[in-house]
């Protein structure tokens, strides 16, 4: 079975940084998509950044120019790095990885942005 793990998060003041992690189980060039979600308090879940097995990236709108999907594919690895995170950055962040018809989520991981 594929496993995800997230890390990173954690409390930062407004316009504080972080970078999360994404450890996948298998190769990164496996799937052919690795997105990163978030679900704020009150809010429903987002597709926030993401990067195809091809190298292409995406991002939501509300978080171009901030955020930035890179992968180390020799480590199984993608991270989100995040800048300028304000408070509507308050979140649990999830990756999940798609492969055909296959969608692998990993656990989750808070960040909070607050004064």
């Amino acid at each position: 079975q594929v496993r995800l793990v997230e890390s990173g998060g954690g409390s930062v003041q407004p316009g504080g940084s972080l970078r999360l992690s994404c450890a996948a189980s298998e190769s990164i060039l496996d799937f052919d998509y690795v997105g990163w979600y978030r679900r704020a308090p009150g809010k429903l879940r987002e597709s926030i950044a993401g990067v195809h097995s091809g190298g292409e990236t995406t991002y939501a709108d509300s978080v171009k120019g901030r955020f930035t999907v890179s992968r180390d594919t020799a480590k199984n690895l993608v991270y989100l790095q995040m800048n300028s995170l304000n408070p509507e950055d308050t979140a649990v962040y999830w990756c999940k990885a798609d492969r055909g018809d296959y969608n692998y989520w990993g656990q989750g991981t808070q960040v909070t942005v607050s004064s």
